[in-house]
């Protein structure tokens, strides 16, 4: 009941907001046309007003976008990693910060010759709607208007999109680094697992992997925050373990999709322990997407090891997952690394040609009585 009284309230502010979006600009260009229509040369009147009140929305949008620059905090990346050899630029900020106090500053300093200087503004304009003397304050009016509508939409914009923009890219840019770091310590999947996270930051690709509500209950328990945060773990002490390849398949066949995720993930970090008939069925009759995504994940780490007629086994359940209709969702992260995968597997290869048969001609007899070879078609 709670739940659904919130979405009514968001569904109600979202309306109420995008209310007052188009009233508060639609109400100034009302104003405009009303004043255009009074005019000698009422079109020249409304161009002229439409572009003093683009160029004033466009200024006030570019102030608010200054003072709405969020400030850049320093810390850890994502589950607790340090950020790597490159930092975010804060120059934006900087020179965001420098022209807000200038403008403070200059703008303290004149409020004494303010009307003045707005005055002059509207002289200035006033041919541009009409040119007669009402022209003068409703010039000012105009540009004051579109300014302030221009600055709190900047404003209200940067607020609420960059933080959260910037704050993907460094994300992004952390994974990303953490991705080339395992690649040069040799895992590959702890690799290509950064790279997917990274790309679903940037919204280069979708989460499929929808996660079972009963699945944290089924993990054992781990400093790491959530089932990502036990199958990292998992998969890191999996080459310290003490398991041997058969209790793995043993633990992936219990049942339980827990005990099935930890085994997928110490089939990641040590391929030795994996079992291509476990995989196979994770990815062609999955529990759930999670589930389907780390035996990807483990499959991308057993391919250097794969025989041929194994290898193309992994072909054959990538392909079909690919192309059924209800099988993995284009353009998501598990889209992602099957054509990875099928990319790494080679085609079979093609049956080889026979060659065609040489045609010896018969040879023809000289004017001696010798046979005369005959000259053969070139190959």
């Amino acid at each position: 009941m709670a739940r659904t009284t919130r979405r009514a309230g968001g569904a109600a502010g979202r309306a109420a907001q995008r209310a007052a979006a188009g009233v508060l600009p639609g109400v100034g260009v009302l104003g405009l046309l009303l004043f255009s229509l009074g005019r000698e040369h009422a079109w020249q009147a409304l161009g002229g007003g439409l572009v003093v009140a683009g160029a004033s929305v466009v200024l006030g949008g570019a102030l608010g976008f200054l003072f709405g620059v969020p400030r850049v905090r320093g810390g850890a990346g994502p589950n607790g990693e340090p950020h790597g050899s490159y930092a975010p630029n804060t120059n934006l900020e900087q020179v965001s910060d420098w022209l807000t106090k200038v403008l403070l500053g200059v703008g303290l300093t004149q409020l004494g010759s303010l009307g003045e200087r707005l005055h002059r503004l509207g002289t200035a304009l006033a041919p541009a709607l009409g040119g007669d003397e009402g022209a003068v304050p409703f010039a000012v009016a105009l540009v004051l208007y579109f300014l302030v509508s221009g600055f709190l939409a900047g404003w209200l914009v940067t607020r609420l999109t960059l933080p959260q923009v910037l704050s993907d890219a460094d994300q992004a840019l952390d994974l990303f680094l953490a991705g080339q770091d395992r690649d040069r310590k040799g895992d590959k999947v702890g690799a290509d697992d950064f790279r997917v996270r990274a790309m679903q930051h940037l919204g280069l690709l979708g989460n499929s992997a929808e996660r079972p509500e009963q699945l944290a209950g089924q993990l054992p328990p781990s400093a790491a925050a959530g089932p990502e945060g036990v199958v990292a773990e998992v998969r890191s002490t999996a080459r310290r373990s003490a398991l041997t390849a058969e209790q793995v398949r043993e633990l992936f066949a219990d049942g339980s999709e827990g005990r099935r995720i930890q085994a997928l993930a110490l089939m990641q970090g040590d391929p030795s322990l994996a079992d291509l008939s476990s995989l196979l069925d994770a990815i062609e009759q999955p529990r759930s997407g999670f589930e389907q995504y780390h035996a990807l994940l483990a499959a991308r780490g057993l391919l250097s090891r794969l025989p041929a007629a194994e290898a193309q086994r992994l072909r054959e359940a990538v392909a079909g997952r690919l192309m059924a209709p209800d099988g993995i969702p284009y353009g998501s992260d598990r889209s992602w690394l099957a054509e990875k995968i099928l990319s790494r597997l080679e085609a079979p290869a093609a049956p080889s040609q026979v060659a065609p048969a040489q045609v010896v001609l018969p040879q023809q007899a000289g004017p001696a009585g010798e046979a005369q070879p005959q000259p053969q078609p070139p190959a």
